[in-house]
């Protein structure tokens, strides 16, 4: 049985994955953006933000994503 990678989605393409971006850099890639000008810049928390995302399904990525990423 082929193991499949649940988080999957944050290594696709910002612009493939979600149609309103226009983004090419991946979904992981903005997330660290996003988390890192919501909290001044602090690495640490951060690293945080994003093991608690890396815990998440590709559908608790996305919603997460939709929620806070679009404009």
């Amino acid at each position: 049985m082929a193991v499949v990678e649940k988080t999957a989605l944050l290594d696709e393409p910002m612009n493939d994955t979600f149609d309103w971006s226009d983004q090419k850099l991946p979904v992981r890639d903005a997330l660290w953006d996003h988390f890192m000008e919501s909290n001044g810049h602090n690495t640490d928390e951060s690293e945080a933000s994003m093991k608690e995302i890396d815990a998440k399904s590709d559908d608790e990525v996305r919603a997460y994503v939709e929620e806070n990423l679009k404009k």
